[in-house]
């Protein structure tokens, strides 16, 4: 008789924790972002869609690196460092008083983003029935939207509580962006990792074709800071 492993795991338990205190440190600024720039530092509304292209951008570049390195290294480290420079690029963000630091902050920030996602999902997988592999990285996920919801609107609440006041809003989004990099050091490195199946060579022609459409809707897409800075 074979017995399917636990699903819930230890790992899946903190890293959805880890996302949902990061996720909400980052919505937590995204609405006040575009008032940040253009009423506080001055910069024209040029300057928003430049500054999140720009972390976007780089963000999708690290995961191409980042996804090799995970294979070749210990997970763990690259998780913290991921969230660890999250923390910074928001601090860098509210300790700003130009707009090219929020640039800066906003580049380290993403670069985070992209060094932590490919370790991250695999440790979501230690001790994890391989069979359940869907719920596990749907409770993730759940987790992760779970922190967008809660980041801005405990944004806006604080918000309406100091006065309109940015700067200690932005100052107070570190809070949970530090925790999340504490709470990392729970997860376990080890255990058994369920299989993934691994071929070489080029990619299949119907993932060339996904790539492409969603290469072309990033295109012609923008920042909804934009949309946000509109209303």
């Amino acid at each position: 008789t074979v017995i399917a492993r636990p699903w819930l795991t230890p790992n899946l338990k903190v890293l959805s924790g880890v996302s949902l205190l990061q996720d909400a440190a980052s919505e937590l600024l995204y609405p006040v972002m575009p008032i940040f720039l253009t009423v506080t530092l001055g910069a024209p509304p040029s300057v928003v869609g430049a500054v999140e292209g720009v972390a976007e951008g780089v963000a999708a570049l690290t995961k191409l690196v980042a996804g090799r390195v995970a294979d070749r290294v210990a997970r763990k480290p690259l998780i913290a460092l991921g969230y660890g420079l999250a923390a910074v690029g928001k601090l860098l963000v509210a300790l700003a008083t130009v707009w090219p630091v929020v640039l800066l902050g906003r580049g380290v920030d993403r670069v985070g983003k992209g060094i932590r996602g490919a370790p991250r999902d695999a440790l979501l997988m230690v001790d994890a029935d391989p069979a359940a592999r869907g719920r596990v990285f749907g409770f993730h996920r759940a987790a992760d939207t779970l922190g967008a919801v809660v980041g801005p609107a405990l944004g806006l609440g604080l918000f309406w509580l100091l006065g309109h006041r940015i700067r200690p809003l932005l100052l107070i989004a570190v809070v949970p962006a530090v925790l999340s990099v504490l709470l990392v050091g729970l997860v376990r490195e080890g255990g058994q990792v369920a299989p993934a199946q691994h071929t070489a060579g080029p990619l299949p022609a119907d993932v060339k074709r996904l790539v492409l459409v969603l290469g072309l809707f990033s295109l012609v897409n923008f920042p909804d800071a934009l949309l946000l800075l509109r209303a």
